[in-house]
């Protein structure tokens, strides 16, 4: 494998890791938003209120998204498993 090989590799392998997370840190952020209105408009300042509802959404949020997570992963892997034999 030469250098080129391993960067693509490596690039693949952020650009995965950036597709499995970012609809559940993007569901996260739209909560927290939400939660952070609603506390500026009735000037309610309680620490919990925006951490339970935030992972209560994130939560719910991986139940959905995990077999597209676990498919994305399965695939990555198995390209590399690929790219491995064919080194040998």
């Amino acid at each position: 494998m030469n250098e080129e090989e391993l960067i693509a590799t490596a690039q693949e392998a952020i650009y995965v890791a950036l597709i499995i997370g970012t609809p559940v840190m993007l569901i996260g952020l739209v909560v927290g938003v939400i939660i952070a209105l609603f506390q500026s408009l009735t000037q309610i300042q309680e620490i919990t209120l925006v951490f339970v509802p935030k992972i209560i959404a994130i939560f719910i949020s991986l139940a959905f998204l995990l077999p597209f997570m676990t498919a994305t992963l399965v695939a990555f892997m198995q390209e590399l498993a690929d790219r491995m034999i064919g080194l040998g």
